[in-house]
């Protein structure tokens, strides 16, 4: 469902892409505003859902993860209560970042972080193997990251 959006509020949510610790003051400057219209704009932004949240974005290796691995992975059963056992399985595993359902040959994908290849060798056989109903898991590792997920393109 798409929430409707104008040039404005469009411009709001590019300099909120960019940094999220933005001042409405400085937010109205931005777009020409008074403050209190901005306010609600982004207000209104936010109870549409529009904007989900705020967070801060981490520098995985200075924390230490060294690995990014995308993990494909097929299971046996496709009914409800599998996959539903499979998703909350995998949700409870932190060093699963990003966690989709796919069309192709498999039926999950997953972006997984970890120190080195010995931890997420350790983290494959201890809990992605050990996942209910697996049937097959592919793994790819990154080599370089030449763009980050971070911001979405604003439709016209």
């Amino acid at each position: 469902m798409r929430v409707p959006t104008d040039d404005v509020d469009r411009q709001l949510l590019v300099a909120l892409q960019q940094n999220a610790r933005l001042t409405t003051g400085e937010l109205a400057q931005m777009t020409g505003l008074s403050q209190s219209p901005c306010w609600r704009r982004i207000r209104q932004m936010e109870t549409s859902g529009l904007i989900a949240g705020y967070h801060a974005r981490l520098n995985r290796r200075a924390l230490g993860y060294g690995v990014v691995a995308f993990v494909s992975i097929s299971i046996d059963f496709q009914n409800d209560a599998c996959s539903a056992q499979f998703v909350e399985a995998v949700q409870a595993i932190p060093e699963v970042v990003m966690f989709h359902g796919v069309s192709g040959p498999s039926d999950f994908l997953l972006m997984v972080v970890a120190k080195d290849l010995d931890a997420y060798s350790e983290l494959l056989q201890q809990k992605l193997h050990g996942l209910p109903s697996v049937k097959q898991v592919q793994t790819s590792f990154s080599l370089q990251e030449f763009k980050h997920f971070n911001d979405l393109p604003m439709p016209d």
